[in-house]
Order: structure tokens, then sequence, then C-alpha cells
């Protein structure tokens, strides 16, 4: 058997409650990536030029992030969470219904930090409610879960491709336009998104004529796979006896929550509750140190994956490589693959091998996959290949890294909460770096960029280590650097 007789019998006892986190992941995952290949059509939709169009980008991140923070305001109960979670996942289903009514940029941009938001919220939610159930065990069950988010990155843009247009998106007024007219200024358009044209801001697309894009079809179709999501979180509030029918009798998991006032144990009431003073009193310095790193941690290579999914496609239609556009396309493709793969694969990794050990390979092959890359930086093949490489190295840093730092800290839901705001604020902020560089030094400052990155976070990894050694001293428990093998041969002795 891949897992032990232990760990089936605590999947097999919340299995409803793990399903439904993993599939309120799906939908997260259904939102990350369909902007990316929409754009174009989102453009012309909204009738607006490529530099006001970013700004649907930046209120998607921004608004991720806060919604990040804000999920940890409704970890105080089951009922508070389940709720939190049925609501934004409905939302996304409203937000992609309502993408194709938004016809100015400004009505897209309130949309999608809407959407954002929900992103944020389940973000936070599902992660924190996913390690207080299994807590020792949590790196597998999470591993799984962010295996979903690849799963719906990989959906939506499939979804979206066959509505895509092909040339133009807006019949101009005259209706003098031919095919190949349009063909050259969409041609041209993509030059332009890939740098190889001068004066981006430049770029101009038709503002009147008749929209011709069918991408709203993808959206409402995008919408209906979504539905069934808060209708599963809906089935397990009723299975837990949390909707207002079942008001008079007590929660199914009475020791865990409670309708009115139960809250989890070691939990806090609000998202600043780890920094109450009444709960830092007597704290040590490696408790806020392990914040502090694992959140560094998280910052750069969350952002390594929103900047390299965001970029390599510019990258690699730029010069040297020049690549085809189509060609080209399959690049964030393969990412997002090599990451899905990656935590499916690591599933089976977390329950053979310490968190530990799985962090120091992977951030070891995040490095020299970098390096590499930018050696052979006029290599198609090799793109492509460590691509792949470099999408399967990264995928369980967050996962891993969220199940060590809780660990570490007995699963007091704290780091949950700062590990995720870390990682939404390195996604968006490294996005913008890179883009700003990759503007102003060329395209091959962008593998410039991921080597830094790289190497930053594996030293805020080595700190991190050390740091534990130090907080192992002074707090000796063997138990936690035995691999889970180990580990449940000796509980069952």
């Amino acid at each position: 058997m891949l897992l032990d007789e232990r760990l089936w019998g605590l999947f097999r006892t919340h299995w409803q409650r793990t399903l439904t986190y993993w599939s309120v992941f799906f939908s997260f995952g259904l939102c990350v990536a369909f902007l990316g290949p929409t754009i174009l059509d989102l453009s012309c939709q909204t009738r607006s030029t490529l530099q006001q169009i970013t700004w649907v980008f930046f209120a998607q991140q921004l608004f991720l992030l806060l919604g990040s923070i804000l999920g940890g305001l409704f970890k105080k109960t089951l009922l508070f969470s389940l709720a939190a979670l049925c609501c934004c996942t409905f939302i996304i289903s409203l937000v992609f219904a309502a993408i194709p009514l938004c016809h100015h940029v400004a009505l897209l941009s309130v949309a999608m930090a809407i959407a954002g938001t929900a992103m944020g919220v389940i973000d936070t939610i599902a992660n924190l409610q996913l390690v207080k159930l299994y807590q020792k065990d949590s790196a597998i069950f999470l591993q799984a879960l962010h295996f979903f988010i690849g799963l719906g990155a990989l959906v939506s843009p499939l979804v979206a491709d066959p509505f895509l247009a092909e040339d133009s998106y807006v019949l101009r007024a005259n209706w003098t336009a031919n095919s190949s007219s349009s063909s050259s200024d969409l041609q041209h358009l993509r030059s332009s998104l890939a740098g190889k044209t001068p004066g981006l801001h430049n770029v101009s697309l038709y503002t009147s004529g008749i929209v011709t894009t069918r991408v709203s079809y993808a959206f409402w179709i995008m919408a209906l796979i979504n539905l069934p999501i808060p209708a599963a979180v809906l089935a397990l509030m009723y299975h837990e006896r949390l909707l207002p029918c079942f008001s008079s009798s007590p929660p199914l998991l009475a020791g865990e929550s409670s309708v009115g006032s139960g809250v989890y144990q070691g939990g806090h009431g609000s998202v600043f509750g780890c920094c109450h003073p009444s709960s830092l009193r007597g704290r040590p310095p490696t408790f806020f140190l392990f914040h502090i790193l694992g959140g560094g941690v998280l910052f750069f290579t969350d952002g390594i994956i929103g900047s390299y999914a965001s970029f390599v496609y510019t990258y690699g239609v730029s010069a040297p490589l020049s690549m085809r556009h189509k060609t080209a396309g399959y690049l964030v493709s393969l990412f997002w693959v090599s990451i899905t793969a990656g935590r499916l694969a690591s599933i089976y990794l977390s329950y053979r091998y310490t968190a530990t050990r799985l962090l120091l390979l992977s951030l070891v092959a995040v490095i020299i996959v970098q390096f590499m890359l930018l050696i052979l930086y006029f290599s198609t093949v090799f793109l492509f290949m460590g691509t792949c490489v470099l999408g399967l190295a990264i995928s369980s840093v967050f996962p891993c890294m969220l199940a060590l730092t809780e660990d570490i800290l007995d699963y007091k839901g704290c780091a949950t909460t700062v590990l995720v705001t870390s990682a939404s604020t390195g996604e968006m902020v490294l996005q913008v770096l890179v883009g700003s560089v990759m503007n102003s030094k060329g395209s091959y400052a962008f593998m410039l960029c991921g080597t830094i990155v790289s190497c930053i976070g594996f030293t805020l990894f080595l700190l991190l280590l050390y740091v534990q050694r130090v907080h192992a001293q002074r707090r000796p428990d063997p138990a936690k650097d035995v691999p889970m093998t180990e580990r449940s041969k000796s509980e069952g002795m």
C-alpha cells in the first residue's frame, strides 16, 4: 500500500471535509490561469489599451493579498470557515458569469478584485483547516490540496482556448478591414507583448466597431464548472449540522467547533490574534524568526512561480530565441503541467521523507535549473526542459514549508496566515519587479532575476534550518525530524 492503515483511517474519518477543501482549491486554480490566454480578448471587450488592461492583473493580485489576511478572521469556528468558503466559491462563479458583461476596464478590474479577495480567503482557510485537521500528518494532504490548484490552472486555459479569436477582435466601423490587415495588426500586438516592438504604449486596438470575440462562452462554461463546489461546501455544512435547520442540535464534531462560540483548540479569534501581547508573552526569539524566515522563503519561491508563468512566453518570443508565438505559448502550459505532476508525486514523497529533506532537494534543484537556464539562454530545447524541471522542483515548496513551520510551532495556526500572506505578497511584488526589469534591461534579465531570487530563497531556508536547530536544543523533540514511516512504526508498537 502507498499509505499505511493509520493514514487511511484518518482520511476515512475526515474524507468529506478533506475532499471539500481540495475542491475549493480547484476553484482557486480556475482563477489563477485564465487571465493570461484571454487578455487580448478582454482588451477588445473593454475597448481598452494594453496599458489599461494591466490594471486587471494588479487588482486581482492586490486583493488576493488582502483576502489572504481577511481569511484569518473566519478561522474562529468551523461554521465561520465553511460559510466563508461557500460564499467565496459561489462568488467566483458569479464573477465568471459577470466578466462577459464588463465592457469597461474599470468594471473588469472591480470584478477581478472581488475574485481576488475570494481567492485569498479560500487560500488561507483551506490551508489552515487542513493543517488543523491532520496536524503532524498534514504534509501529505497539503500536497494533494495544492495539486488541485494546478488542476484548476490547467482546466481554465483548456476551456478558453477554443473560444479565443484568431485574428481581429473588433470589426472597424467602416467594415473595410480585410483579414490580412487584421492578422498583421494582431501579429504587431503580440510582438509588442513580447517586447519586440518599441513603444508598447503606442500599440492601439480598435475601440469602435463590433466586437467579434467569443470568449464569453468560456467564462460561462467555467462558471458552470465551478458551481458544484459551493454546493459541496453546503453539503458538508449539512453533514456537520451547521445549517440553521440544525441549530437545536449540537454539531457533529463538538470537540472541534461550536455553532455559537466553540473555538478551535490553539486557534485565535482574529487575524492578528497571534500578535496579542498575551499570546506573545514568554515566546522565544526563534518563534518570531520562524514566521519571518518561513514567510521569506515563500515570498521568493511563490514569486518565482508567478513571474515565470507570467513572463516565460515573453522571454521565449524575444531575441535570441525568437520562438513562434504558438510554440512559446506551450511553455506556460508545460510549466503548470509540471507543477501539477510534481504536487501529485509529492503526495507519496511526503509520506516517505521529511518536509525538511524535500525542501532542501527542491530548493537546490530550483537553483541548479535557474543557473542552467541562465547559461544556456540560447537553447530553445533546454528552455522547454528547464521549464519542466523547474515546475517539478518548485511545486512542493509551499505545502512542505507550511507543514514544517506549523509542525515546529505546534500547530498554533499563526504560521498559516503569515505564510499564505507572504506567498501572495511575493507573487504580486515580484511580477511587477521582474516585468519592470525586463522592460528596461531586456529579456535576458528574466533568467537573471530568477537566479538571484532563488539564491535568496535558499539562503533564507538555510537560516531557517539553523534557527530550527537552536530551537530544538532548547526544546528537544526527536520525533519532529523522524520520517513519517518510522513514526508510524513506533506508534504502532
